[in-house]
Formats: C-alpha cells, structure tokens, sequence
C-alpha cells in the first residue's frame, strides 16, 4: 500500500481515544478519520469512511473488542491493531485476538508507563498492518499420522516470527506429535505475553511447550518459547541447553531470531531452521548461517505471510531452501525432522 494510512480508532475511554490519536496524528503519513466509542458506532463508521486500518480495544460495552474482532474477520476481513492492557488478563485477551486475525497489539499506558513510552511503536505497527495480507483462515494440510514416525534425539529445530507469527505458531506447533523434534522459539512479543503465550500452545499441542528457562536442556518432544523483552534466548553446548543472555538489541530485537539462529548454527547437530511471516529482516542472516552450517531452511511463501518482510529478506540473500505456504508447514517440518528424513516437494 502507498499514500497515506486512514486510520479508525475505536475505544470506550474519551482519554484513550484522544491519546492514541494525538500518537497517530505525529506522523504525517497518518489521518485518523474518526473515532467511535463502542463497536455498534464503529461498525457504522466503517461503512462510512473506509478505513484501511481499525485500533481497537479489547474490554468495551455493548459488544466487547473479541467479539466485534470475530465479526469484522468473518464479515469483512481487515487491518486491526488491538491496543490492550500489559496485564495477565491484557495478554491471554490479546493473544486470542492474534491468533483470531488481528495483525498486531500495542499496550496501554499503565503505572510507570507514559503515553510515549506506551505508544513508541503505534505508528510504525499500524502503517506494517496497513500493508499486510488479512484474510479468513483456510485449511492447514493434514499432518499425516504415522506410527513409526521418529526424529532424531539430536535434531534441533528454530523457528523465528515477528507480525502475525502468534496465527503462524499455533497452526505449526498445534500439529506437532508428542515425540516432535526438539524446538526453540523466537516470536517478537512484549515481555508480559510470552508465558500466556506458550501456555496456550501447551493446551493446542500434543508437544510438551513452556517459557524458556535458563539452563534448560533441550529434549525431543518439547518446545521452547524465548521470553519477550529483556534477554535473547541461544542454545548452548555439547549437549544443548537454552541460555537466556543479556545483551543489546540485535537486528532491532530482543530476543532476536538472528541470535537464536546463529547459536543453533554453531552446534553441528542436524537442524532444521524455519523463518515465518514478519516485519523487518531479523533471522535473515542468521538462517543463512544455519544454511552454510548444513541446515535444511524454510521461508513462508509472500501469499500467506501476514507481512512479508522476515522471509522475503531471507529467500533475496539465500538463506531460504524452499519456500512454502503456511498450509504445508507442518507437515514439511515434520517431514525434514524425521528419522530418515522424507521427500519435501518445493511449493509450485
């Protein structure tokens, strides 16, 4: 998309509303076109003005944020930002939001935290919504039921996602076995959200997946989401464990994907390195280490990512050995990660 980004801010709270549209309106590549107060004024204001992008909160009257977000999916599928408290409530709402279509979430100002700080990264996610692909969820490909299915104790495989990963993950590591392959995870996420994260996927998922934690050894069957926020999660060692450093951020990031890659590269185990729908170039590079270090690599094709930005960096510099559609992902993954490894056909 190009021009400028129309945006409908929809928030029962007067203050909220006029925060988040005094943040939009400081970047000139925005105009907020209105503002309404509950989904019912909302839902009459799209039809009126066409918005390409809907900021939306969660907890409001007459109809709350999830079930108006369920209709504009089904309806008429379009950009939203949910805007939500950085709370434990805040996060397992958001979440579901995430994974019902919305493409990103921001947090509200809270204790300790001002509009500014709060609202730092509004514009910039709501201009990468405004150019994303929203589209009601098709099928996954069945992921074939084999009994004799096994994967080598030794198999590492890293997965890397920023913008509409949380959708991404879940169709993955919902299909994964009990006995998948050992798993890391990098998903770009605030801090107070990644352990309601990896909750929600222990309940989708035969797998066994948790927060990581320091010093935790990686074993077949589990999955190791990295904290949001404050370190970067690397696997260590001749028998690999998840270390959670401190550090600066890389490639704009922390946790980065670029430092989980780059770790699991340096193990010389069998691996398998997967780079998902997102913004920005984080985890191109480090995916093209894993490649060089004998990894099979996998990017999500540009018609299924939510924004295509991660992968496409990653397929333009060689780090990509196949591209698939998000459908086909399991179900390949699982294919590459097998004891001995079956036929992955390249998407036409």
């Amino acid at each position: 998309m190009t021009g400028i980004v129309r945006v409908l801010v929809v928030d029962d709270s007067p203050t909220m509303r006029g925060l988040i549209t005094a943040a939009l309106r400081r970047d000139p590549e925005i105009d907020v076109v209105g503002s309404a107060a509950d989904p019912l004024e909302a839902r009459a204001l799209i039809k009126e003005l066409n918005p390409d992008v809907i900021t939306l909160d969660v907890e409001m009257p007459n109809m709350n944020g999830l079930e108006f977000l369920e209709k504009i999916m089904r309806l008429r599928p379009m950009p939203v930002v949910m805007v939500s408290t950085l709370t434990q409530a805040g996060a397992e709402i958001t979440l579901e939001a995430l994974e019902m279509g919305a493409v990103d979430a921001v947090g509200k100002p809270g204790a300790g935290v001002t509009a500014a700080e709060a609202f730092a990264e509004l514009t910039l996610k709501v201009k990468t919504a405004a150019r994303s692909r929203v589209r009601a969820r098709g099928p996954v490909e069945t992921v074939r039921a084999h009994h004799d299915y096994r994967v080598s104790p030794d198999h590492i495989l890293a997965i890397g996602a920023s913008t509409g990963g949380v959708e991404a993950l879940l169709t993955i590591i919902s299909a994964f076995p009990a006995n998948c392959p050992a798993t890391v995870v990098t998903q770009h996420m605030p801090a107070t959200f990644t352990a309601s994260f990896a909750a929600r996927l222990n309940k989708a998922s035969a797998a066994t997946v948790t927060e990581a934690v320091d010093g935790a050894p990686l074993m077949p069957g589990h999955v190791y989401i990295a904290p949001g926020g404050l370190t970067h999660l690397e696997v260590l060692g001749t028998t690999p464990r998840c270390r959670l450093s401190d550090g600066d951020t890389v490639s704009g990031h922390r946790p980065s994907v670029d430092v989980l890659f780059r770790s699991v590269a340096r193990l010389k185990k069998p691996m398998t390195g997967v780079i998902l729908t997102g913004m920005g170039r984080d985890g191109a590079q480090g995916l093209l280490e894993m490649r060089n270090a004998g990894a099979h690599t996998l990017g999500q094709d540009e018609a299924s990512s939510v924004v295509y930005g991660m992968p496409r960096v990653a397929h333009e510099i060689g780090a990509v050995e196949r591209q698939l559609p998000l459908s086909r992902m399991p179900s390949a993954i699982l294919d590459l990660c097998a004891v001995p490894p079956r036929d992955v056909h390249s998407a036409a």
